[in-house]
């Protein structure tokens, strides 16, 4: 790596802790090989996104925004008629997918009242791999009363394809995050060997509150929540009876809310068990008192993002009294 960029990333605490993050995850310890075409994290395989957003006036901006190749944003839209004042930001890859020995990292900050819509262009792809992993860090700040909706696509694990992801997310207990995250079980119209082909699939997701002394709480408790799964399905089958039985496709989403909405959410959420329409989802409250966690399978994607779409709009009207736009017709 050049001295410049070493520097770039030591400095930046997201983008440094993506560099080690499969170093120290005891599950990536067979993936250390370096890829021959370009050393991991190097130019170009660095990706950085920084997002802060803020209440002006009658609405919230994007008023900076930090980005290195092969990550991207362009600007700031408002094609939410529901929210106007909501800016929606999709995340943009120049590279079209993760490769071995990427690293990609994502802040996004969002400010005292303000509020953010944050997505994805498409799905993101990760690519077959002969050596190495492909990792990202995400740290989500949320200040007092703000509001953000992190909802990328899909994510595609291709044949062969070794992943590690962390979220981190800190908000102040009157804040709301809304964020999911799909995973699909390969490309499996395009081969046989590419359903539930990947070598390894590590996610965290964890959480704490930012005014742990307003809520009498030590400095030093521990996170909200944390959720880890590792997924190895050459090692462990998953398409089996109590783990994805006949689904293909997982859908994980997180809601972090004042306590005052858990049970309005919770009491419209009804549990499914549908083999007719290939799907099942449900929910339940996460520890701490901190939200809801709404869990879905099913055996194609446009119905997981379906059913959490119904996640979502009931949690935000029963939060801001706003549905939520109807969906893209090209998504």
């Amino acid at each position: 790596m050049p001295i410049e960029l070493e520097e770039e990333v030591a400095n930046n605490p997201t983008r440094s802790y993506a560099h080690n993050l499969g170093k120290e995850a005891i599950e990536m310890a067979s993936y250390q090989n370096e890829p021959i075409q370009m050393h991991s994290g190097g130019v170009g395989k660095s990706g950085y996104l920084k997002l802060r957003f803020a209440k002006r006036s009658n609405r919230s901006e994007l008023i900076e925004m930090e980005r290195r190749v092969p990550s991207l944003v362009q600007k700031a839209l408002y094609w939410d008629e529901k929210m106007p004042q909501l800016p929606c930001v999709t995340m943009i890859s120049t590279s079209g997918c993760l490769l071995q020995g990427d690293r990609q990292a994502l802040d996004i900050i969002v400010g005292k009242d303000a509020c953010a819509h944050v997505t994805t262009q498409s799905a993101t792809k990760v690519h077959m791999m002969d050596a190495n992993y492909a990792a990202q860090a995400q740290h989500i700040i949320v200040e007092e009363n703000g509001y953000l909706e992190l909802i990328p696509d899909q994510i595609i694990p291709h044949r062969n394809a070794r992943f590690i992801t962390d979220t981190f997310i800190q908000l102040h207990s009157t804040a709301t995050v809304f964020y999911s995250e799909i995973l699909q079980s390969g490309r499996k119209y395009h081969h046989q060997d590419e359903l539930f082909g990947f070598d390894i699939f590590s996610s965290r997701i964890h959480a704490e509150y930012t005014n742990k002394m307003e809520l009498n709480l030590s400095p030093n408790c521990h996170e909200l929540f944390i959720e880890k799964y590792i997924l190895t399905p050459k090692l462990n089958k998953l398409n089996k009876i109590g783990i994805m039985g006949g689904f293909d496709v997982y859908g994980n989403a997180i809601l972090l809310t004042p306590k005052q909405y858990h049970e309005p959410i919770l009491s419209q959420l009804q549990a499914e068990y549908n083999t007719d329409c290939n799907i099942a989802y449900g929910a339940t409250q996460l520890p701490n008192n901190s939200g809801i966690i709404f869990k879905v399978l099913g055996v194609d994607t446009p119905k997981v993002k379906e059913a959490i779409r119904y996640f979502w709009q009931i949690a935000r009207k029963e939060i801001l009294g706003i549905d939520i736009p109807e969906p893209f017709l090209w998504r």
